[in-house]
């Protein structure tokens, strides 16, 4: 293999197919790969995914082996249970630095025991659309001023402990009414605003010693019309490396979503990339060797035919290599188990809630309601993990367990067999997109049932259309990962009982 390919190879992070290493990825390994991601769909459970990462950690004992983990909602430390980290936009609620600081550094010491040393997150990216079907509660919050405090809280607990933060999604991912798995995005905001309000919380994420960042896939039209952020030059290299003065690895977004690689696929997409800035380019899942192989045999042939200069991919192959021999270390020695959640936890993360006195007071005069799950179309990015409190028996806090299997059982109502006089807690993540269910809310509240509204993800003003308050109160979490699915067990049955 020639020093070109060795470099090509460096700047690839593959996912792959499978619950162990494939044979492909221990010869990559050895060609020049440094680099290499596990998702959802490499998890079976979590000793199974440990071993994975330990022996992925085996097979090149210095790469940077990343994992998809932002201490929430995306999860893949606890993609089968459910996160026991409360998620971005819980801790921007309770607004305590040091707690957020603290998630941090739980992380890097869960994927650290896992084999992993790359932590794609935390998001930087300001939740300024409320309609936004992608970040939402992944987001520290909808203000520059917030999300930069927590960004940088975050970051400095992870990257304390040693391993590598990778805050996302730059520019910012925040005003989209798109979802860029599916499409490409536009944000027509102009220069100033992207500057004061978008901005900021990466270069937070910076000073407080992140050392890589990810693009987006999103096409920002004041500061580059044409290209989306991980194909431009003018966002990647004047930006972010000229004005901003980042120095670290430029990680692309995955590149076999939609607004990378729909209309020109994945081994041009690399290309793209790399002629853009891009030092180390995240392939997506399921990647194989045959389009391993693919990918440098196109890179090579565009700097072959002068697209990309050879310059620039040996430049981002040693960024890549120079972070990877500086966060080498013994992933996987500190078998520990995670931090327990205790009850203070689980009373702070409630508290943080916004419409508790009303739920309570609903609750009080409703004893014995039935619940109702609405389950929603699972986001890419968040996949399928249990959320909310049908999650909260996984996690080790006492008496959780059989709490939550007897309010799953709850769960069992069908709203449309009849209208029950006791009332019905409705609970879901963005209810503001199942206009059935909001209408079935009416219908409920037309028959004089009371009805409890909460929701786990991030709160939109779509309730329904005519409702009584003393029937009708809304609760809303900020988020849905087991723990906080655990601090809404706690309220709604403390507060019934």
């Amino acid at each position: 293999m020639s020093a070109l390919e060795r470099d090509i190879l460096a700047t690839l992070m593959p996912g792959f197919v499978g619950f162990e290493p494939p044979a492909w990825l221990s010869k990559a390994f050895a060609a020049g790969l440094t680099s290499a991601c596990v998702y959802g769909n490499n998890v079976r459970d979590r000793e199974q995914l440990r071993a994975l990462g330990l022996a992925l950690r085996d097979l090149a004992p210095h790469a940077l082996l990343a994992i998809d983990e932002e201490g929430g909602e995306v999860t893949r430390l606890s993609y089968l249970d459910g996160s026991p980290y409360p998620g971005a936009a819980v801790m921007g609620r309770i607004d305590d630095e040091a707690y957020s600081e603290e998630i941090g550094r739980r992380v890097a010491r869960e994927i650290f025991s896992a084999g992993f040393n790359l932590a794609l997150g935390p998001v930087a990216d300001v939740n300024s659309n409320p309609l936004n079907p992608v970040i939402g509660t992944r987001s520290f919050g909808p203000t520059a001023e917030l999300a930069s405090r927590h960004v940088a809280a975050w970051v400095r607990g992870l990257e304390g402990e040693g391993a590598i933060a990778c805050p996302k999604h730059f520019p910012g991912h925040g005003d989209t009414g798109q979802d860029s798995h599916h499409e490409l995005p536009a944000v027509a905001a102009s220069r100033e605003l992207l500057t004061s309000r978008d901005l900021p919380p990466f270069g937070a994420a910076f000073d407080a010693g992140a050392r890589s960042v990810m693009t987006s896939h999103i096409v920002l039209t004041a500061l580059d019309p044409d290209v989306p952020a991980t194909f431009s030059p003018l966002i990647l290299r004047d930006l972010l490396r000229d004005q901003l003065g980042f120095a670290g690895v430029i990680v692309s977004d995955a590149l076999d979503m939609q607004g990378a690689s729909g209309e020109i696929g994945i081994p041009e997409a690399a290309v793209r990339a790399l002629a853009a800035g891009c030092d180390l380019l995240c392939v997506g899942v399921d990647t194989t060797h045959e389009q391993l192989i693919e990918i440098v045999s196109h890179v090579a042939r565009a700097v072959a035919d002068g697209r990309i200069p050879a310059e620039r991919i040996a430049d981002a192959a040693e960024r890549v290599r120079a972070l990877s021999a500086a966060s080498a270390q013994a992933a996987g020695s500190d078998s520990s188990p995670r931090d327990a959640v205790t009850p203070a936890e689980i009373a702070r993360i409630a508290d943080s809630f916004a419409g508790t006195a009303d739920a309570r007071a609903w609750l009080a005069a409703n004893p014995g309601a039935h619940v109702l799950r609405v389950d929603s179309e699972a986001n890419m990015a968040v996949g399928f993990a249990p959320w909310g409190p049908f999650a909260a028996a996984h996690l080790p806090f006492p008496g959780q367990e059989a709490q939550a299997a007897a309010f799953s059982a709850r769960a069992e109502f069908d709203p449309s067999a009849a209208y029950p006089t006791s009332g019905v807690i409705v609970i879901g993540r963005e209810l503001h997109r199942a206009p059935a269910v909001l209408a079935r809310i009416d219908a409920l509240l037309a028959a004089g049932t009371p009805v409890l509204a909460v929701e786990m993800g991030w709160p939109v003003e779509a309730q329904p259309s005519e409702f009584t308050t003393t029937r009708y109160a809304c609760l809303s979490t900020y988020g849905s990962s087991a723990l906080v699915g655990a601090a809404l067990l706690d309220l709604l049955e403390s507060s019934a009982s």
